[in-house]
C-alpha cells in the first residue's frame, strides 16, 4: 500500500527528507507544501546574493523534485487553505520542514524604535522576499550597527559596504540594489557579545571581508585573545586560525572609502534616539564559564542603522507542540507526536549549515518508515487537491515553477544570474498569461 507524506516546507530539510524517503525504496507519494509559488526556502531567500554557488544546491533538489513519486503545492498555507490537522487526516505522515523565519526580538530598552530591524527581515528584504518587499529600510544614514557576529551578520555587514558592480552581479532586486548604493553609510559596526573567539561565523566568510572593493575591515588588535582556554578543544584550532585573520585585518591599510568594525567584549543595552534610532549604548563584556558578564563599562555608538542578527525562532503552528523558550517544535528525535514530524530547524533550531540538514532528513525519513511501513492507506494528494479546490485555493505546481525560472533568467541584468519577481502577485499574474 502506498504512503502518503506531506512535508510542510520546500527548503534544504524539506528536500533532504523528500530524497531520503525516496532512496529509502519505499512506495510513497511525497508532496511538498510550500506558502509561495517559489520552492527551496533558505536557498532562495536566506542565503546572500552574493553567494551564488551555495544556491547551486538547488539543482540536486531540482532532481528530487522531478521525481516520479514527488509534488509540489506551492503557493498554499498552512492555517490559511488547509489545517495541520486536516492534512494529519489526509496524509499517513506529515513534516514540519519550515525551518525558523522569524526573528528573535534584541530585547532591550529602545528596540522597537524606528530603523531597528531583525535580520530575517533585512535579509528577505535584499533578497526580494514577498514578505519584506516592502520594508524600505531608511539607508541615509552614516553607521549601521550589526548585533551578532555569526555568518548572517557577515552577510548584512559586507552587503551594505558593497560596490554597485559588485551588486548588479548578483540577483539582488533592484529597489535593493539602488538603496544600498544611494546610502551614505560609510561605517558599519558588527557587535559581538563575548570574544573574537566564540563568534561563530567561518572561516570563508570572514576572508571576503578582506577582499571588498571599496571597504576595509577594521580590528583593534589589541582586543583579540591569545589563549583559547575557555574554548572547548575540539574548536580551538579553527578558532585561532580565525583570530589570525582578525589578526591580519589589524594591518591592512584603513584606505578605502567605507570601513566594516569588529567590536568584540560588546553587549548592545539600549537603543538611544527620539522615534528614531541615532545610536547604541553598549557595555564591555568579559567572558566567564563561556558567557558574557558586564563590567558596568559603557560607552554611546552613533548609528541610525540597526540589525539584530541574534537568532531565529519557527512559527507556531496550531496543532503542533512548540518549545516557546527555544522557538522550535517539542520533539524528541525530530518525532512530535504519531505521525507528525519535525525535520532541520524546526527540529533542533537554528544551527549547522545548509548540509546539516541532510542528517536530519534521513533520521526522520527513517523514523516515518519504521513507523508507518504496515499503517498506510490514507488519501493522500487526492484528497489535498480536491479540498484545495473546494477553497478556491490556487497552488502552484513544480512546471509553474518552471515558468517563473525562465521567466526570472529571462530578465535578468547584463551578468546578473536572475532577476527575481518580489510579489506573489507578480508570479501569479505570470502564470495567467500564454
Amino acid at each position: 500500500m502506498t504512503l502518503s507524506v506531506a512535508i510542510i516546507g520546500s527548503g534544504p530539510s524539506a528536500f533532504y527528507t523528500a530524497d531520503a524517503l525516496v532512496k529509502s525504496g519505499i512506495d510513497a507519494r511525497i508532496d511538498l507544501i510550500e506558502r509561495l509559488p517559489a520552492p527551496f526556502g533558505l536557498i532562495r531567500y536566506g542565503v546572500a546574493p552574493d553567494h551564488e554557488s551555495t544556491r547551486k544546491v538547488s539543482r540536486s533538489f531540482d532532481k528530487t523534485a522531478r521525481g516520479a513519486s514527488l509534488s509540489f503545492f506551492g503557493n498554499v498555507e498552512v492555517g490559511r487553505d488547509v489545517s495541520l490537522d486536516e492534512l494529519r487526516q489526509l496524509y499517513d505522515a506529515v513534516v514540519l520542514a519550515v525551518g525558523a523565519p522569524l526573528d528573535r526580538p534584541l530585547g532591550i530598552p529602545g528596540s522597537d524604535k524606528k530603523g531597528v530591524f531583525g535580520s530575517a527581515a533585512f535579509v528577505g528584504w535584499y533578497n526580494g522576499h514577498p514578505d519584506f518587499r516592502d520594508l524600505d529600510p531608511d539607508l541615509k544614514v552614516k553607521a549601521a550597527a550589526v548585533v551578532g557576529v555569526g555568518n548572517v551578520g557577515l552577510d548584512v555587514a559586507r552587503l551594505l559596504v558593497r560596490s554597485r558592480a559588485e551588486l548588479e552581479a548578483t540577483d539582488m532586486p533592484e529597489y535593493a540594489v539602488e538603496a544600498i548604493v544611494n546610502s551614505e553609510i560609510t561605517d558599519v559596526y558588527l557587535l559581538g557579545r563575548r570574544s573574537a573567539a566564540h563568534a561563530a561565523f567561518t572561516i570563508g566568510e570572514l576572508r571576503e571581508m578582506g577582499e571588498l572593493e571599496g571597504a576595509s575591515p577594521v580590528v583593534d588588535a589589541a582586543s583579540l585573545p591569545t589563549s583559547f582556554d575557555d574554548v572547548p578543544e575540539e574548536d580551538r584550532r579553527i578558532k585561532a586560525k580565525m583570530v589570525d585573520m582578525l589578526r591580519g585585518f589589524a594591518s591592512l591599510p584603513q584606505d578605502r572609502p567605507k570601513r566594516v568594525h569588529f567590536r568584540f567584549n560588546a553587549a548592545p543595552r539600549e537603543v538611544l534616539g527620539g522615534d528614531r534610532v541615532e545610536g547604541l549604548r553598549v557595555e564591555r563584556t568579559r567572558v566567564e564559564g563561556g558567557r558574557a558578564v558586564g563590567t558596568g563599562e559603557t560607552y554611546g555608538l552613533p548609528c541610525g542603522l540597526v540589525v539584530a542578527a541574534i537568532g531565529y525562532r519557527s512559527p507556531v503552528i496550531q496543532g503542533a507542540s512548540f518549545d516557546e523558550r527555544n522557538g522550535l517544535y517539542v520533539n524528541r528525535g525530530g518525532v512530535i507526536d504519531a505521525g507528525l514530524y519535525a525535520v532541520g530547524w524546526a527540529m533542533r533550531g537554528p544551527s549547522g549549515v545548509i548540509g546539516t540538514n541532510k542528517i536530519d532528513g534521513q533520521t526522520v525519513a527513517k523514523h516515518i518508515v519504521e513507523n508507518l511501513r504496515a499503517g498506510a492507506g490514507k488519501p493522500g494528494r487526492d484528497g489535498l487537491a480536491e479540498l484545495l479546490k473546494r477553497r478556491g485555493a490556487r497552488p502552484t505546481s513544480y512546471a509553474d515553477w518552471g515558468r517563473i525560472d525562465a521567466a526570472e533568467i529571462a530578465r535578468a541584468r547584463q551578468g546578473a544570474p536572475r532577476g527575481k519577481f518580489t510579489t506573489i502577485a507578480e508570479m501569479l499574474a505570470l502564470l495567467e498569461t500564454g
